[in-house]
């Protein structure tokens, strides 16, 4: 799978789980998650994320630490989701 592929994927899971108010064009990769600045997503939205990762993906955020690091903008999550399928080396960053 492609770097914008797996990208978009994340993209639509988050839009389809979370049930955005957005498209999937309205999330920057680098686009914060939570907060102001960024989509806005909460506490509880941070729970169904976690979810939909180990259903769609087959990865778990274990915890709250993990997930303050992980769960910060798209392209955190793509890097995270590719470190534990021990893909990393397959994508190339920023292709």
């Amino acid at each position: 799978m492609s770097d914008a592929d797996l990208r978009t994927r994340i993209k639509e899971m988050m839009v389809k789980n979370l049930m955005l108010q957005i498209s999937t064009d309205e999330i920057g990769n680098e686009t914060p998650l939570f907060g102001p600045e960024g989509i806005g997503l909460d506490s509880i939205d941070a729970l169904e994320l976690a979810v939909g990762l180990e259903k769609v993906f087959g990865v778990s955020v274990p915890n709250s630490e993990v997930a303050t690091k992980v769960l910060r903008n798209v392209d955190t999550i793509r890097d995270y989701i590719l470190e534990k399928r021990g893909d990393s080396a397959q994508v190339q960053p920023g292709q």
